[in-house]
């Protein structure tokens, strides 16, 4: 990974940097020091209810190109080339000897499926074992039916986490890990607010690896390191590029970043859920727990794989004016359709406000070389704001 001068000699980010290029690190010792730890797939888990369980959450990532053995054997190839990777690390065995548990969010529905095969597999298949799997069948339309409902999906798992610990998780636990994850996302605003500014002092790079890095770490170091890097920020030199939103398919590593910013690009913002939409909305803690947690989820901004056109054309003009952006990048890997069905009611929107966008869909997870020339010529032409 590339990064400045500065982040490299800041003692703060290069904790983070450590725990994002060494993703199992403290899952394994928080299992060796006695603590369970649950795998996750899907960004809507309640990481507050496996804190408030002395748990650790971690989030199933696959490197793109590794082998996919299982995947080809159990899945269609018609799914998100993500998702295989990330199904494959479960399935093979790799996060047996340190996970305890798996859970699975509806975030999306190809993770629907995932969930299902994972059960199915389970039922009829002795010799592939992996942990247990937990499934959070949310309702995201926003009516008081299904936020009564998604209290009974909460208290659910609630219910299964604590037959995984082996004890009741009281309100005053889960009081007291809101007001943790609370104090994560408000340093992580904080933060953000160096990248928006009209003086940005963050990349995109930096931004993604400073968000990235604290689903790997202990919560309470990753918040001491956001407080050393907060007060760093301010004599870090100003960054300057063509400002850019992206919008589409999550990106847990910091390739397409790095290439996009070196072309001369900023990336100021973005709206998957590892960036923006992770820290977006708090637990409200005047509320009663399982009802603070069903609306944190619940009414976060729109995310592209469940939401109506409408409300993601109007999501994407917020945050894009938000984050002062002049040009926004749509990108979505291959099987991926869904969410590439905003993009021309989203198109128009934005480029009747006089913000160019530039689409790239069905993209292979790495890129082929074909595409990776179109993506090259892409951004080029919308930095230069030459017609590619």
């Amino acid at each position: 990974m590339a990064f400045r001068e500065c982040a490299r000699k800041s003692a703060a980010f290069t904790k983070l940097a450590y725990a994002y290029t060494h993703r199992e690190e403290a899952a394994r010792a928080a299992k060796a020091a006695g603590k369970k730890v649950v795998a996750t797939l899907g960004c809507d888990v309640p990481e507050e209810l496996l804190y408030a369980a002395g748990m650790m959450p971690y989030p199933v990532y696959a490197e793109p190109g590794g082998k996919m053995d299982m995947a080809d054997k159990y899945l269609e190839y018609a799914f998100d080339p993500m998702v295989r990777a990330q199904f494959e690390r479960i399935v093979d065995g790799s996060l047996n000897d340190f996970c305890d548990a798996v859970a699975v969010s509806n975030s999306t529905d190809v993770l629907i499926r995932i969930y299902l095969y994972l059960r199915e597999l389970k039922r009829v298949e002795k010799d592939v074992c992996f942990p247990p799997v937990y499934f959070i069948d949310w309702l995201f339309t926003r009516n008081r039916m299904h936020q009564e409902r998604n209290r009974f999906i909460v208290s659910l798992f609630k219910e299964q986490l604590e037959g995984l610990a082996g004890r009741t998780i009281t309100d005053e636990q889960i009081g007291k890990a809101a007001v943790l994850c609370n104090k994560t996302r408000d340093l992580l605003r904080k933060i953000n607010a160096f990248r928006t500014d009209k003086e940005m002092k963050l990349t995109g790079t930096e931004m993604l690896v400073i968000t990235g890095s604290g689903f790997y770490m202990d919560r309470e170091e990753y918040n001491r390191a956001l407080e050393e890097l907060l007060l760093e920020l301010p004599s870090w030199p100003e960054v300057s590029g063509k400002r850019v939103f992206y919008t589409g398919s999550v990106q847990t590593d910091t390739a397409l970043y790095e290439k996009i910013e070196a072309a001369g690009a900023v990336i100021v913002g973005e709206d998957h859920d590892w960036g923006g939409r992770y820290f977006d909305r708090d637990y409200d803690t005047e509320m009663p727990p399982v009802r603070a947690l069903v609306d944190r989820y619940m009414l976060r901004e729109f995310s592209s794989k469940k939401a109506f056109v409408s409300q993601r054309v109007e999501a994407l003009d917020r945050e894009v004016e938000a984050a002062g952006a002049e040009s926004v990048l749509f990108y979505f890997h291959i099987y991926e359709e869904a969410a590439s069905w905003d993009y021309p009611s989203q198109k128009e929107s934005l480029e009747g406000r006089g913000i160019k966008t530039l689409y790239f869909a069905k993209m292979h997870w790495p890129k082929e070389p074909e595409e990776e020339a179109a993506f090259d010529e892409g951004i080029a032409a919308l930095i230069s704001g030459k017609e590619a």
